[in-house]
């Protein structure tokens, strides 16, 4: 199922029109049916504005309620992780500086990790 497809069903099964998403999120409704219909792709920024007008967070745009994410994946990609720490490869260079930044990024204030978000945001933006 396209994202557009998800977007449609998801805005039908809240009961909601394309007005009132543009209303919502501020996207124009015919970019919106163009998105449903598969004709544009959306950014993560405009995913973002689509899950909080329908209200949802945004892993739901990509997952149903039967394929949600389970704690016991998020485990085994921790474990994989600490796994390829392990290897002497590039891969494991890569996964023990991975395992740093998340041991640094536990340890920060709320107000400190949102401002590495909103930097590392608009790094990947340029």
């Amino acid at each position: 199922m396209s994202i557009g497809e998800r977007l449609r069903r998801l805005r039908l099964q809240k009961g909601l029109s394309q007005r009132d998403i543009e209303k919502a999120s501020g996207l124009l409704r015919s970019y919106l049916s163009r998105v449903e219909h598969g004709h544009s792709v959306p950014t993560l920024e405009t995913l973002e504005k689509l899950s909080a007008a329908l209200d949802l967070p945004l892993y739901r745009l990509f997952h149903t309620p039967d394929e949600e994410p389970s704690t016991t994946s998020r485990v085994a990609q921790q474990k994989r992780l600490e796994e390829l720490a392990e290897d002497a490869s590039p891969s494991g260079s890569e996964a023990r500086f991975l395992l740093r930044i998340k041991g640094y990024v536990k340890r920060m204030a709320e107000s400190d990790r949102s401002l590495l978000l909103e930097l590392a945001k608009k790094l990947a933006a340029k």
